[in-house]
């Protein structure tokens, strides 16, 4: 096991000295108060679903625009062609191209964190599937990362949308924003992912959906909500 630091044990001891708070702003709150880094720590969430993701039927996966960001600044790549290129730039895309960008992906770069593309663009980005796929970085239609509304797109990720999908363990992780933002700008966030998470319950899936909700800044202890506080929140 892992020796924790000082100030990582200092922080467990004050998590677990305060009350457990029924009110779901103020375990927010208790948190990000729990981190101690030098550097604007992200509020991380993680949810226990109710799921089996071995089978098909009962994978949860989905998008969501959080109303406040995640508090990084997103560069998005865009592939299209013609009035598509200007279409991207418009909407303020960091870098547009098609076959030329490819070329210098092929040759190692990949300093973006999003990719979009337009449909007609797929067969020729698709060569370079083994570079994007492993860094989570290839245009999917699921995502709506493959599409001809380019500038919507664009301006979705810019505005702080993140795409999520349940692990094997049943389990969805995804940041909720900066420790900075404050308590009820992360609850906002948090309200926002949790309602799509319902929304996105599998027909096949019996019992209890949500079995738990835990979240933690990067550096901080993870820490678990009151589940009757979640019920009240997404009312």
């Amino acid at each position: 096991m892992p020796k924790r630091g000082k100030k990582y044990l200092e922080s467990v001891r004050s998590v677990r000295s305060a009350e457990s708070p029924g009110d779901f702003g103020e375990f927010v709150k208790t948190a990000i108060d729990s981190s101690y880094a030098k550097f604007d720590e992200t509020v991380d969430i993680a949810v226990r679903l109710g799921v089996d993701p071995r089978h098909a039927d009962q994978m949860v996966r989905g998008t969501v625009v959080l109303p406040n960001g995640i508090g990084k600044k997103v560069r998005v790549l865009v592939f299209a062609k013609g009035e598509k290129e200007k279409e991207a730039s418009d909407a303020g895309a960091d870098f547009v191209g098609n076959d030329e960008i490819i070329e210098k992906i092929k040759g190692g770069w990949t300093d973006f964190d999003k990719a979009v593309a337009t449909p007609d663009m797929m067969g020729t980005v698709g060569k370079i599937g083994k570079i994007l796929g492993p860094r989570g970085l290839m245009p999917n239609a699921k995502s709506g990362t493959v599409t001809f509304d380019i500038a919507k797109a664009v301006t979705e990720l810019k505005a702080g949308k993140i795409d999520f999908r349940v692990e094997k363990a049943g389990i969805v992780h995804a940041p909720m924003g900066k420790v900075s933002f404050g308590a009820e700008k992360v609850t906002e966030n948090i309200i926002a992912f949790l309602d799509k998470i319902v929304r996105l319950r599998p027909s096949s899936s019996k019992g209890t959906y949500l079995r738990s909700v835990a979240i933690s800044t990067t550096m901080g202890p993870g820490i678990r909500a009151d589940m009757a506080s979640v019920k009240d929140l997404l009312k």
